[in-house]
């Protein structure tokens, strides 16, 4: 059963240029990132390759060096089962394979490198000599709690890993449940899995990925109380992202098509990979996900982690990535309202104006960040009798929990953030917007980029200049 294909060209080759032994293309249609309109300019001859592994389905993203995409596509995972469960290790390869095949025979010879981002936290037990999976994988979202208990006696209070669903908690649950191939046995998360694939060097990780397993990216080295577990040498090697690990395998490179010598470079998680995509640089910018819930992520000169709130921080480079995520959100709107009200009701509103109305929108009882107590209950009333009023009441209220998660990172000692950007659904509500700027007081745009696979393609980018300098 082959996953449904949808293939979008940004820019079509419609004229021919010779770039030393082969052909290219010259003239694209361009989508200006903050005017969306759209010119001609010269193509390059070097293009980035970025995939996406997400929930649901894959993508790719092709770039050229000054990130204009060339062509993008999805795939959803083909599904197969494996008794009661989903085979999803073969699922993720068969796509893998297949958005390969979906990239134009035109392009493949011009891609330089290439880089790929998974689900944080989805962890695959393989035998260290041959890459196979000897146990099925720990989704994302899994939680182990089990495992808790014995992971909170060896880490740090408040540690990133002492949640059920973190990658410690899942390779403990293996470690206890696994037969006779421990010895044999290597942890890889589904990113590393993947490009082990294409690039064929076995136990390589990056930082981000490898945060929920205890790997702490700020002394580049597992800590002392993980090191010293029984199951320590299942811990792959880990690189920063977008570091050039080796040239794709000669056989695949072969078969479709692309560069023998194109390299492949390490991952990253798709929230990180997300917020890539949305250039923000400097700290004290930040990137807002409005989706079914409320994801927050912030560049900041200072880590912090707090597990009680689910605040971690990811490296990147010199800096570092503070997030956190309530249950507001996207999800309450929609089990209140229908996409068309959210629309209608929306033009009514004046966001210069402020709401009386006080709630907390929850989609049910429990809240993390910025309140930790998973006895919070949803409070979505008063309800006027106008709609427009009660909509109003519910966007200004996330708005404010948004105001106070940014104002807890500053607490727990965050760089304070200076400008939101808005990636999800949420984002193309206008007047949504104009009131988060007002209660946040601070500037608020929708981001330009926010798929994955085109801040993967980045870190394709970051590869081949690093692999130009070696």
């Amino acid at each position: 059963m082959l996953g449904a294909i949808s293939v979008t060209h940004l820019a079509p080759w419609t004229s021919i240029q010779k770039f030393g032994n082969g052909s290219f293309s010259s003239k694209l249609r361009r989508q200006r990132a903050a005017s969306m309109s759209v010119g001609v300019e010269e193509a390059s001859e070097s293009l980035y390759l970025g995939l996406d592994f997400g929930t649901s389905g894959a993508r790719f993203a092709i770039i050229d060096k000054g990130g204009t995409i060339q062509v993008e596509a999805k795939k959803e995972y083909p599904l197969y089962k494996n008794g009661e469960s989903y085979d999803w290790v073969l699922s993720w390869k068969e796509t893998m394979f297949l958005l390969l095949e979906d990239v134009p025979l035109e392009l493949r010879k011009h891609v330089v490198s290439i880089s790929l981002d998974g689900t944080s936290a989805t962890t695959i037990i393989v035998d260290r000599d041959t890459g196979e999976p000897i146990w099925r994988p720990f989704l994302y979202n899994e939680s182990c709690p089990d495992a808790l208990p014995m992971v909170k006696s060896i880490a740090p209070p408040n540690h990133t890993v002492c949640t059920g669903s973190s990658t410690l908690c899942k390779l403990v649950e293996w470690w206890i449940n696994a037969g006779s191939n421990k010895k044999s046995a290597l942890l890889l998360h589904q990113a590393d899995w993947l490009l082990w694939l294409l690039h064929g060097k076995l136990g390589i990780s990056d930082y981000n990925n490898a945060l929920k397993v205890g790997y702490d990216p700020e002394a580049e080295s597992y800590p002392p109380w993980l090191v010293s577990q029984p199951y320590s040498h299942l811990l792959p090697s880990v690189l920063a992202p977008g570091t050039p690990i080796a040239s794709l395998k000669e056989e695949i490179a072969s078969k479709y098509g692309f560069q023998k010598d194109c390299v492949v470079c390490t991952g990253t998680t798709d929230s990180i990979a997300a917020f890539l995509a949305a250039r923000a640089n400097l700290p004290g910018q930040a990137v807002t996900s409005l989706g079914s819930t409320l994801a927050i992520k912030l560049l900041s000169n200072t880590r912090i982690e707090d597990s009680r709130f689910g605040v971690y921080s990811h490296r990147l480079d010199d800096k570092w990535l503070v997030g956190g995520a309530s249950n507001t959100g996207g999800a309450v709107l929609r089990q209140l309202f229908t996409d068309d009200q959210l629309e209608e009701l929306s033009e009514h509103i004046d966001p210069s104006k402020t709401s009386l109305l006080d709630y907390y929108p929850l989609p049910k009882t429990g809240e993390r960040f910025p309140v930790a107590d998973p006895n919070l209950a949803p409070r979505l009333l008063p309800r006027p009798e106008d709609d427009v009023e009660y909509l109003h009441g519910i966007l200004e209220s996330i708005a404010r929990i948004e105001a106070k998660a940014y104002s807890l990172l500053k607490e727990l000692g965050a760089t304070e953030v200076e400008e939101v950007l808005t990636a999800g659904g949420g984002s193309k509500n206008e007047k949504w917007t104009k009131i988060r700027e007002r209660v946040l007081g601070l500037p608020v745009r929708r981001a330009n980029q926010t798929e994955a696979a085109y801040g993967a393609a980045l870190l394709a980018v970051k590869g081949h200049q690093q692999n130009q300098n070696i």
